[in-house]
């Protein structure tokens, strides 16, 4: 009996430890839980495979890039509303609405990126002297010139301007396609790269040039 006795404390003394062993184990893992809380506990032992994953699989080039690519969409598509009432040209007035559809959901998807991260949307006509020195942006006083003319002369202004803009864009594209690591915002930059690299030729076919 004694023996007995004996084995079930035995037993008891085990299975308390066992016990105890599994509560410092659970609290080990909440311990931990700053990684889990962001749902990446169960591939901890990948942790610095996943890392960009843990940032939003985003970083600073493709906040560049947004950040950029809003104000320059918003030039274009400024430059592209005035084509209805000033050029002479169809083709032209064709390239310009179809520039227009193309950037303003660009412009949507952007900012819901920056949103997502948290960083802030560039504001509405946020064309200040940082934006000045953006590879492809026209200067107000190019605008300007823009906006006064018609005709055959709108045209021309229209897609030699329109070119440079692109040609700009295009070279923002490729640096997010080159640094940037988040996989929707390289697509978009293959995108552009694609859509206007063509309309620069649509452009410098109308003009003569090609």
């Amino acid at each position: 009996m004694n023996t007995n006795r004996s084995l079930v404390r035995r037993g008891a003394t085990v299975a308390a430890a066992a016990t105890a062993a599994l509560v410092l184990a659970a609290c080990g893992s909440n311990g931990d839980g700053s990684a889990g809380a962001v749902g990446h506990a169960s591939t901890s032992p990948t942790a610095p495979a996943s890392a960009p994953a843990v940032q939003g699989q985003h970083n600073a080039a493709d906040v560049a890039f947004a950040k950029g690519m809003i104000p320059h969409h918003r030039q274009a598509v400024e430059m592209a509303g005035l084509a209805p009432t000033r050029a002479k040209s169809a083709e032209v007035k064709k390239l310009a609405d179809e520039i227009k559809k193309a950037q303003d959901p660009e412009i949507k998807t952007l900012s819901g990126w920056l949103t997502s991260w948290g960083e802030q949307v560039p504001a509405e006509g946020a064309m200040d002297h940082s934006m000045h020195g953006m590879v492809g942006m026209m200067a107000a006083e190019e605008m300007d010139k823009l906006k006064s003319s018609s005709g055959k002369a709108f045209d021309t202004a229209f897609m030699e301007m329109m070119i440079k803009h692109h040609e700009g864009a295009v070279t923002m594209a490729r640096t997010e396609k080159a640094d940037g690591s988040f996989p929707d915002a390289k697509t978009m930059a293959d995108a552009i790269i694609t859509s206007q690299t063509a309309e620069i030729a649509r452009m410098n076919n109308l003009l003569g040039k090609s």
